[in-house]
């Protein structure tokens, strides 16, 4: 058996927590990860985190000297592409983690991009693609033939339906919905709550049931 792989994470808050506890969930049912500590360039050098310590921040990173595997657990998508630009260190991968709870179609016909974070009770079909850097937070269901972008964000209990393209970095927010074969943008803002049954152009913020545009910047 290969020795578990030294793994970190990026942010020390609450979502940091929870990305700790589903590496701890995966080495339950195969020991593949020795988390190490934390990451967060807005932590003192003194703070911990389960127990663990804070390593340091963008800048320690990037000068770290051996391999290590690093989960970003920070919720923006547009924070988690600015810091995520900023990474020169060779040494550093960024595996996908998918909690052990995901029901998740034959692997064959879903891809799952690097860095993307799965989280536990999420429902994932068949003839998906989602893009690398993602974060489908918990009870989330993602619908056939779904094509998601990269740096997409989904809090809890999203619900996808099949046949959606949505763009890069969109985030939305707990509780929202889109029904099947509609085009969210680039950018995109869906508000907590928000049940979409039109197509929504990039950068566009959308809010209520049902879901209407109430701001959109320009490019």
């Amino acid at each position: 058996m290969a020795a578990p792989k030294d793994i970190a994470v990026f942010g020390a808050g609450g979502f940091g927590l929870e990305v700790a506890m589903l590496i701890g969930h995966i080495n339950a049912n195969r020991s593949q990860w020795k988390l190490l500590g934390f990451f967060d360039d807005g932590k003192h050098s003194s703070h911990t985190t389960n127990g663990l310590p804070l390593l340091g921040g963008l800048n320690e990173l990037n000068a770290w000297p051996e391999p290590l595997a690093v989960a970003f657990a920070l919720g923006l998508p547009k924070t988690r592409k600015i810091v995520l630009d900023k990474i020169s260190n060779a040494n550093l991968s960024f595996p996908s983690l998918v909690h052990p709870s995901v029901i998740i179609g034959p692997l064959e016909y879903v891809q799952i991009g690097e860095g993307t974070i799965i989280c536990a009770g999420n429902i994932i079909t068949t003839h998906i693609h989602i893009g690398r850097h993602v974060i489908i937070n918990l009870a989330c269901t993602i619908g056939h033939e779904t094509a998601i972008g990269d740096y997409c964000s989904f809090m809890p209990a999203c619900n996808i339906s099949g046949e959606v393209r949505i763009g890069h970095s969109s985030y939305w927010g707990t509780g929202a919905k889109v029904i099947n074969r509609k085009v969210i943008g680039n950018e995109t803002i869906i508000g907590a709550g928000a049940v979409v049954i039109t197509d929504i152009p990039d950068r566009a913020t959308a809010v209520g049931v049902p879901a209407r545009i109430i701001k959109q910047e320009s490019a």
